[in-house]
């Protein structure tokens, strides 16, 4: 389940931030909460209308995507705070991603009664025409006298209030799921992901088959290419072509750039492809996404993508087993944005945790104990069956594992 969390402040130092980030740390083996910030977000204006621009627009699509919203509201003057009503108000204007979402209001104040008037009035203003929020009935959690009520470490102090606010939340996730159940299956928010990237995009290189072997070459000639000792501008320095292949190629995780198109465009190839963590060949490269992979990963991909390009989540982790119990192999799906903050496709890298952890434990003198398996915390023999976390196809260690992004199949 995948809650948003919403800070509702724009102060630099909030104790409702501190709740929301509580919550997250302390309850993260429950359910996964993102907390979202509103200091940035504009004063609401009908006459400046900025229902289109990257930040409302961002969050339009977290909410919407999110099974649940926790709202956690300070009060001023008895009500909230005048950027958490200028933010609701963006998302009642033109957009409506909070109508029927599963809402959960919370808050932290100075004096005893916590923000209950401020809760109150949060609570009015969701259920309007307009907003239509489903705020969970009969169920608040009120923190009050908030500077004494954490620690150094910003943990609760009070083993009471730790316990009503984790059973608010459980009371909270079953209210989302009888919400599903009442409101059916969940529309689309995002179109269907065109895999096989017959559209295009200002940087699609026209004329040139994708799936042709010396696709790289082609594209170069085609576009008159840079390379060798010509010398590129960055946003943050002036390198050579050759520099930064040097660079991209000394950087110890292999990485992949597949484009708002779908179409596979770049790896920083330093190894034969059995050698590699997820293993991919130069010919690969100018592919479409689904020319990559099997097609009984499709599914898997394109969840992966559409959780990017809608801004549902901006990194995707997923674990590959190898069956190597000296490694632990994690592949990250980063999303890019362009300076308006559009997406501008996936950046893939797979890094091997293993080794890191090992240096950790040496340098820190700590050890791994138990029969759990202390990074993932989940418990596996050898012989059990591996999920493959993209696909969601079950396979076993000695079958064929397949790289999410770039397909590439492969047999260890």
């Amino acid at each position: 389940m995948k809650l948003i969390g919403i800070v509702g402040s724009n102060a630099e130092v909030s104790y409702n931030r501190l709740l929301l980030k509580y919550m997250e740390k302390q309850f993260k083996t429950l359910v996964d909460i993102e907390l979202i910030e509103i200091k940035d977000v504009p004063m609401f204006n009908q006459d400046d209308d900025q229902t289109e621009s990257s930040i409302i627009q961002k969050f339009n699509r977290k909410i919407s995507y999110a099974d649940g919203v926790i709202i956690a509201t300070p009060e001023h003057n008895r009500t909230i705070t005048p950027s958490l009503k200028s933010f609701l108000e963006w998302l009642s204007f033109k957009i409506h991603p909070l109508e029927n979402k599963p809402v959960m209001i919370v808050g932290a104040s100075y004096y005893d009664q916590g923000s209950s008037r401020a809760q109150l009035h949060l609570r009015q203003i969701l259920e309007a025409p307009g907003v239509n929020a489903m705020v969970m009935p009969g169920n608040e959690f009120l923190l009050g006298k908030v500077k004494s009520a954490f620690d150094d470490s910003n943990n609760l102090k009070d083993e009471k209030t730790k316990t009503i606010l984790e059973e608010t939340l459980k009371k909270f996730m079953r209210y989302v799921e009888v919400v599903s159940v009442l409101e059916g299956p969940k529309k689309p928010i995002a179109e269907p992901e065109d895999l096989f990237a017959t559209g295009k995009i200002a940087t699609t290189i026209e004329g040139i088959e994708m799936a042709a072997e010396d696709w790289v070459e082609q594209a170069a000639e085609k576009v008159n290419a840079v390379s060798g000792n010509d010398y590129v501008n960055l946003n943050r320095g002036i390198l050579t072509v050759d520099q930064l292949n040097y660079f991209l190629a000394s950087i110890p995780m292999e990485l992949t750039f597949a484009d708002s198109n779908n179409q596979f465009i770049y790896y920083n190839r330093v190894k034969p492809r059995e050698e590699m963590l997820a293993g991919r060949t130069p010919a690969q490269v100018g592919n479409a996404l689904a020319y990559c992979h099997p097609e009984s990963t499709y599914k898997g991909v394109e969840w992966v993508i559409q959780q990017l390009r809608t801004g549902a989540q901006e990194l995707v982790k997923v674990h590959i087993p190898t069956g190597d119990s000296d490694s632990f192999v994690v592949h990250n799906y980063q999303a890019m944005y362009d300076d308006n903050g559009e997406y501008a496709g996936l950046n893939e890298y797979v890094f091997d945790y293993q080794p890191l952890i090992d240096f950790y434990l040496q340098q820190t003198g700590q050890k791994l104990i138990g029969d759990i398996d202390a990074v993932s915390g989940a418990s596996e023999s050898s012989n059990d069956t591996k999920a493959d976390a993209v696909s969601g196809a079950s396979e076993s260690t000695n079958e064929t594992k397949v790289d999410a992004v770039s397909g590439a199949s492969e047999n260890k």
